[in-house]
């Protein structure tokens, strides 16, 4: 990714402001491919025109998030693992409570 960057002089573009923007228009993308319809997994996995497209969209989600995870240093696994941790109190099985 980042020798995609230099190649085309973009990192400039790349500010922590616009790559965070850039993963909500893609977010945003991956609804709309939604937008007026409600269709079930086995649908959307028949549907490989739709498929495709939401491949792209996930792709550039995550495209954008190591971007974004790259330029500040993080490590984005231990972004995972601890937001998992969290998730895991904020959220405990039924067996749990």
């Amino acid at each position: 990714m980042d020798k995609f960057l230099e190649d085309r002089n973009w990192k400039r573009y790349h500010t922590p402001k616009n790559i965070a923007m850039s993963i909500a228009i893609e977010a945003a993308e991956l609804m709309e491919l939604f937008q007026w319809s409600n269709p079930i997994v086995d649908e959307v996995i028949l549907d490989k025109s739709l498929l495709e497209k939401i491949q792209d969209e996930i792709a550039d989600i995550l495209i954008y998030s190591i971007s974004l995870g790259l330029s500040l240093d993080l490590d984005l696994f231990d972004c995972i693992l601890k937001k998992m941790e969290k998730n895991d109190t904020r959220f405990p099985p039924p067996s749990k409570l």
